[in-house]
């Protein structure tokens, strides 16, 4: 079932949406060669502490950390360790709070120093793709109109969609109905309604969709290696258009 949000709901949601893309900032201004994700992960702790929310992730299926820190070819899911990026990397941060009752989630991928300009470009795509989604949030849509738009646009650019990870509806729950495949056919799905809210997520291999699970059984790996990019909004639809509460 897809719950619709009040005005009020939404209000709360609007405000944890702007703590939350508050913290993803500062914890992207200490990404750097040499730092561990795990200092990351400290930082996000003292981020969350002092803004008196929780982390949506900590203990959720008995996820081990606060935030999900993925380098290179890991899609989705990497969990902060010791070992410390370098110059070149990409690194995926996906962050997310419970405050006052109500969940959003949010997500990023950024260079670390100079990247390669193939890294750039999947970068570029991806948060462009995430932009594609974002416009069809529209009431009368369906589902499938936002899984397409992603799709095409990606394919478009020579990458591919994740097929095993998708997005998901938000609010009272971290993961709520509908899930979101970043692929599908347009026209198809449920109804978008006024009140829905989306955390809408493309994750785009630089090589094949495919993905493996690490023995840690929580870290997302494309299965040829290749890069890996993730950007995600918490998003609210309304009769005025998309409203992202995350930005």
């Amino acid at each position: 079932m897809i719950l619709l949000k009040s005005e009020q709901d939404l209000k709360v949601m609007s405000e944890s949406g702007k703590i939350l893309s508050g913290i993803l900032q500062e914890i992207k201004k200490a990404v750097r060669s040499g730092i561990t994700t795990a200092e990351l992960e400290k930082i996000a702790d003292r981020l969350f502490e002092k803004a008196g929310v929780e982390s949506a992730f900590k203990g959720y299926h008995d996820y081990p950390a606060s935030i999900c820190t993925s380098v290179n070819s890991v899609i989705v899911h990497g969990i902060p360790d010791a070992i410390a990026i370098k110059d070149g990397d990409i690194v995926g941060i996906d962050i997310g709070i419970k405050n006052k009752g109500f969940f959003t989630d949010t997500a990023e991928t950024v260079a670390v120093g100079q990247i390669s300009p193939a890294a750039q470009k999947l970068l570029n795509v991806t948060r462009e793709a995430l932009a594609m989604g974002i416009k069809k949030c529209v009431p009368g849509n369906r589902l499938g109109d936002i899984s397409w738009a992603i799709q095409k646009y990606v394919e478009d650019n020579k990458f591919s969609v994740v097929r095993e990870f998708v997005g998901h509806g938000i609010g009272i729950s971290l993961h709520e109905d509908p899930e979101i495949p970043n692929f599908g056919k347009p026209g198809t799905g449920p109804e978008l309604k006024s009140g829905m809210c989306l955390a809408i997520e493309p994750m785009v291999n630089a090589g094949g969709w495919e993905s493996n699970i690490l023995g840690d059984g929580w870290t997302a790996v494309t299965k040829d290696g290749s890069l890996s990019a993730h950007f995600e909004h918490t998003i609210a639809i309304t009769e005025k258009g998309p409203v992202i509460l995350t930005d």
